[in-house]
């Protein structure tokens, strides 16, 4: 670990045990991490949206309809898939989370999608991304640590789409695989682990289309005074298996070696202290400004029973603003 970041978790187990609220993000390489009180936020030029707090109350805007994307090419999709599947022949991983970033045109601002979007977490940083994440890392309160991970999408309009996506064993055995990387994390931090809830289905409505994605829970206890390091409990559980992969170690060195670049906050995770209760997200459906120029990035887990074209068409339905659906924001 590097002198940073046991400062930054030093950091949160000092705030932790004192009881101070605030909010934290962190970067998928764990290079960046960034802290800061929660009431300082607005001040920092970060408007949050969570189901316990929301700093961001203006008029909610209503998006430009002038969408338009350039996902990567599937040649090069189609290079890096084969990539990963020979090192999962080889039994160096059962699941790699592959992704890219695609090009996004648009007059909207990152500042009217965050307004726009409608999600159970949504984060707006400094002008440099938005995310409008319907996965959470993990929520801890009266002692109770819980995960909720997500591995399964599929277009709402196919038919009997519940049936095709629960049914479907390559779905099936990539989501096993996460919930049991995600029960082997819990019991790194807490104990008696279980899977209370399994593959259970959330639809959402986006810009382009109706999804049904997949997500079981998992919870663990904790000891009354976790509080006093919770730094420790998140830095444990990093990276975030449903958008890493199983083993962690090797498949993390299998994404270095495939993707085209570091995915930075892209499926790191943020999240708030409130003084007593945690709760964050996976930063997942992520737009990010670069020299003038967004980019939605998005991926899906790789596993042996993967097919390239499939694959490459759910990278590309993941890039959506969710507009209506289940959440009320």
């Amino acid at each position: 670990m590097s002198g940073k970041n046991k400062v930054f978790q030093q950091i949160m187990n000092k705030w932790g045990k004192e009881g101070k609220a605030f909010f934290f993000l962190i970067d998928f390489e764990m290079e960046k991490p960034f802290i800061c009180e929660l009431k300082n936020l607005k001040k920092e030029n970060i408007l949050l949206y969570t189901s316990s707090f929301n700093n961001s109350h203006e008029k909610k805007l209503k998006l430009k309809e002038d969408f338009a994307i350039y996902p990567v090419e599937y040649k090069v999709y189609k290079k890096a898939f084969d990539y990963v599947i020979k090192e999962i022949q080889y039994g160096n991983s059962y699941l790699v989370n592959l992704t890219f970033p695609s090009v996004l045109k648009t007059q909207n601002t990152l500042k009217e999608i965050f307004y726009s979007a409608r999600s159970p977490y949504k984060l707006f940083f400094k002008d440099k991304f938005v995310s409008f994440s319907p996965e959470t890392f993990v929520k801890i309160s009266d002692n109770t640590i819980f995960s909720y991970p997500m591995k399964g999408t599929i277009d709402a309009s196919v038919a009997d789409a519940e049936k095709v996506i629960l049914e479907n064993e390559k779905e099936k055995n990539e989501h096993y695989t996460i919930v049991d990387l995600i029960r082997n994390d819990l019991s790194m931090v807490s104990e008696r682990v279980r899977v209370t809830k399994f593959r259970f289905l959330e639809e959402i409505k986006t810009n382009r289309k109706n999804i049904l994605q997949v997500s079981s829970e998992i919870q663990g206890k904790l000891e009354n005074n976790w509080q006093e390091r919770i730094g420790d409990i998140i830095w444990k559980l990093l990276p975030a298996g449903s958008v890493s992969g199983a083993p962690k170690q090797k498949t993390m060195e299998i994404i270095r070696n495939t993707e085209m670049d570091k995915r930075g906050y892209y499926t790191g995770i943020f999240g708030i202290f409130d003084g007593k209760n945690l709760d964050s997200a996976v930063n997942i459906r992520y737009i990010e400004q670069n020299n003038n120029r967004f980019y939605y990035r998005s991926g899906g887990g790789i596993t042996a029973k993967s097919n390239s074209k499939k694959e490459y068409e759910e990278l590309i339905d993941k890039i959506y603003v969710p507009l209506d659906g289940n959440y009320k924001n």
